[in-house]
């Protein structure tokens, strides 16, 4: 049985700066909620509710968000607000968070390192906070069914574009029952010509205690980073690993066109929000001007 998550959440988020420079990247809202609390809730749903976050450098904002404001409360309280004062509520008791900082940002591998002793020696699931998985059962409820199934070190993967999977770690894998592979190697951000296949690693973990073993042998790679794909190639050489593919979707909120759709996309799915989206799209479609079929002109980057 799964009982502890792990929650790295260390990273600067250099590519939404300005707006990371004081904020956590995994604070930032998807409509009126951070992507962090949706991967909490995730967890949650999944039946875990021991929760560890490793988090960094100027990410106070996090360990706010999961405490109470008790002025905040009782402001809201004065003025009435019941149902936005439930909800803050609601938050801090979603789980009982831990923090542990990552005294320097050493990669991912680094990270759930720093999770060694709250972990202990039980299995545990990693949910990286910045990455948000649009699924009908909980992307991680689906891991940890493949884990109850085969018993091992399990990855959640997903089928990307093959021109792009030197964006991500990636599986070598034979499927051994319908969504389930036997992991034979893993490889980080291969180049697209030599890739073992399109399954990316999509952000989500079941890793049993001795990955911590391999950590430590793993040597950091480029920028000095220790990359947990690197570590898990060892692990693989030693035991049976395996890998779920995931019935649902990773929302792309890593670079702004994919966040600014992310954005779309949910308040699309809410009741109070859907009907003014719809109009709000059907306008700005309407005002985005034709193209005209007259000759074109550089744009002011393109101008010698």
């Amino acid at each position: 049985m799964i009982r502890k998550a792990v929650i790295p959440a260390a990273g600067f988020g250099t590519r939404f700066l300005p707006a990371t420079k004081s904020q956590p990247k995994e604070m930032l809202p998807i409509v009126d909620t951070p992507v962090i609390q949706y991967v909490v809730e995730e967890a949650v749903a999944a039946g875990i509710r021991d929760v560890l976050m490793v988090i960094g450098k100027g990410k106070r904002a996090i360990e706010e968000h999961f405490d109470r404001s008790f002025q905040l409360e009782a402001q809201l309280l004065e003025k009435g607000r019941h149902e936005v004062l439930a909800e803050l509520r609601r938050i801090s008791e979603l789980a009982d968070i831990h923090f542990v900082w990552q005294k320097q940002t050493r990669g991912l591998g680094d990270a759930v390192y720093c999770a060694r002793y709250h972990v202990n020696d039980e299995p545990f699931a990693v949910l990286l906070g910045d990455t948000l998985i649009d699924a009908e059962t909980p992307a991680l409820r689906q891991l940890l069914d493949a884990y109850s199934r085969c018993d091992g070190p399990v990855v959640l993967v997903e089928p990307v574009d093959p021109d792009r999977v030197n964006r991500y770690g990636v599986i070598d894998g034979e499927e051994i029952e319908p969504s389930l592979l036997r992991v034979r190697d893993f490889v980080e951000k291969p180049d697209p010509a030599d890739a073992p296949s399109n399954l990316a690693i999509a952000s989500r973990y079941i890793l049993t205690p001795d990955i911590f073993e391999d950590i430590e042998q793993t040597a950091p790679g480029r920028g000095g980073e220790i990359q947990i794909t690197d570590a898990m190639r060892r692990m693989v050489r030693r035991r049976p690993m395996y890998a779920c593919r995931l019935v649902g979707r990773r929302c792309d909120i890593g670079n702004k066109e994919g966040f600014i759709r992310t954005n779309l996309e949910f308040a699309l799915k809410r009741p109070d929000m859907a009907d003014a989206m719809r109009r709000l799209i059907r306008e700005l479609g309407g005002a985005i001007e034709p193209p005209h079929n007259g000759p074109s002109h550089p744009s002011e980057g393109e101008r010698p």
